[in-house]
């Protein structure tokens, strides 16, 4: 149903551009009366409109061919329809053709076929194959390179957005293998912890069984029991054990807080520590210990030399963790950056004891927190809290990346369009201000032309500084042989279409003609 939908978009704007350069060609046409371009034009935009989405190479040979052969030779009439049926057409087949090579060979092919007709056949030989040129350059080289930045630009972009998409799945696997990673980890400690003491049941009910002064149902269940906790504890080295191939602890299992800290003053950070952590469960103590210690590494290596303030605290209820590093001094240790493996496994562990995470930089320093509440269940795992968690710990770097890439799309899509709009505002000012001037220093006012008469020299008459360049192009008298024309306003508004000016003829420096023409008179 979309592709359907979008199916009749399309249809519906190619109608619509169509209508509109069909309504340029017969505005550009009806005025001339020239009935066979008015033919040959609509006929360029019906095959250039229909051909543009499924054969953009022909749309734009018969924009190029038809637009600049129809009208040509030019003279002193360049018709608009032609540059709003180029602009539109190159800008489309940029937008759509894979390669350049065609377009180049087609314009070039109509440049050069341009210079035999205008020498054979316009009135004004290499001038009219310039106006040529000019409209072929800036009504069909520029749309088209426009249409092909944006074309590159584009494939560019879906190609970044579809190589941060690998990378995100990329880094998800990792994020998932650092996850089981941490389970295999907590897992392997169950093992050594619940194995030594079903080894330690193992031996003390092995020594009940041999103790004097039970009868023989007490020493049978003593040895029962022996045979179980052996059993037990063989199974659990089955169905554990195998997790330690990849996954063994890196530190003691009973590990201790203090001793943690004191190594870690030992190697040189400057650690200000309160640690209170009786009441905490072994899982929850153990949490706690793994906590303090990936905090205290990650201060090890990306902020040597920055003081360290670790909190744990402890009640009956839970245990909170605050590991707290104040701005690095220094810069971090060479070697690559962190891919943040470690927060993400401990975030595992965490939320396996029922308590929550968080880490991020504070004050210039960073901080790792973490609250294990005492005989919670594990924290369900959804993908909104894992991808907000993996936000916290610095992680979907390459969704950040791809939406740094959307976010200069859009601002080049801004750019495009507001630098050229404000480009061409400015000229637009400058022009109407230059035209303003111009055509009001031009101005001779009516009661001196009336005072001027024929044969009064040119150094008598009371003359604006320049003359007038947007005069009529009909309606002009026949000129005196030999007098050399000027031109200079007659006080009506730049606003009025129907143009007039006065025109003054000098011979030998006498005036020799005075009229006043406009455009109506013709």
């Amino acid at each position: 149903m979309r592709e359907v939908t979008k199916r009749r978009w399309r249809v519906a704007l190619d109608v619509l551009l169509g209508l509109f350069l069909a309504f340029t060609v017969v505005a550009g046409t009806v005025e001339t009366r020239s009935w066979w371009e008015l033919a040959a034009g609509l006929a360029v935009v019906a095959g250039s409109v229909a051909t543009a989405r499924r054969y953009p190479v022909v749309s734009l040979g018969i924009a190029l061919v038809g637009t600049l052969a129809v009208p040509f030779p030019y003279g002193d009439r360049v018709p608009v329809w032609t540059v709003f049926v180029l602009v539109a057409m190159s800008y489309q087949a940029a937008l759509r053709m894979e390669r350049a090579r065609p377009a180049v060979v087609i314009g070039g092919t109509v440049a050069l076929l341009g210079v035999p007709v205008s020498l054979l056949v316009a009135p004004d030989g290499l001038g009219d194959w310039g106006s040529m040129m000019a409209i072929l350059v800036f009504a069909g080289l520029s749309p088209w390179l426009l249409g092909r930045y944006v074309r590159v630009r584009g494939e560019l972009a879906r190609t970044g957005w579809r190589r941060a998409e690998e990378m995100e799945s990329r880094q998800r696997l990792v994020a998932d293998q650092a996850r089981l990673r941490e389970r295999a980890r907590i897992a392997s400690d169950m093992h050594d912890s619940l194995g030594h003491e079903l080894s330690l049941i193992a031996v003390r009910a092995a020594a009940l069984e041999v103790a004097g002064g039970l009868d023989d149902g007490q020493r049978d269940a003593a040895t029962q029991l022996r045979t179980s906790a052996a059993a037990a504890t063989e199974r659990l080295h089955e169905i554990i054990g195998v997790l330690r191939e990849d996954a063994a602890p890196v530190e003691p299992v009973q590990g201790d807080l203090g001793e943690l800290i004191a190594r870690a003053r030992a190697s040189g950070l400057l650690i200000d520590s309160t640690v209170d952590s009786e009441l905490a469960p072994p899982m929850v103590a153990r949490a706690a210990y793994r906590v303090v210690q990936e905090a205290l590494t990650n201060v090890a290596k990306h902020a040597p030399g920055a003081a360290v303030t670790v909190r744990v605290a402890s009640t009956g209820s839970q245990t909170s963790v605050s590991v707290v590093n104040a701005p690095r001094p220094a810069g971090p240790l060479p070697g690559a950056a962190s891919g943040h493996l470690g927060l993400i496994g401990l975030r595992e562990r965490v939320r396996l004891v029922g308590g929550t995470l968080s880490a991020g930089p504070r004050d210039g320093g960073f901080a790792v927190t973490a609250e294990l509440p005492h005989g919670a269940a594990p924290v369900e795992e959804t993908p909104e809290r894992r991808e907000a968690a993996d936000d916290a710990v610095g992680q979907s770097t390459s969704a950040r990346a791809l939406e740094l890439a959307r976010r200069d799309v859009r601002r080049s899509l801004i750019q495009a369009v507001t630098i050229p709009v404000a480009l061409f505002g400015v000229l637009l000012a400058v022009s109407g201000i230059a035209f303003l001037y111009q055509w009001n220093s031009s101005e001779l006012p009516a009661a001196a032309y009336e005072r001027m008469r024929v044969g009064q020299s040119r150094a008598e008459l009371s003359l604006p500084e320049r003359q007038r360049s947007s005069r009529p192009v009909r309606g002009e008298p026949p000129s005196v042989p030999g007098a050399v024309c000027e031109y200079y306003g007659t006080g009506r508004s730049w606003l009025d279409n129907d143009y007039a000016a006065y025109r003054l003829c000098f011979s030998d420096g006498k005036l020799v003609s005075k009229n006043w023409f406009s455009e109506g008179d013709s």
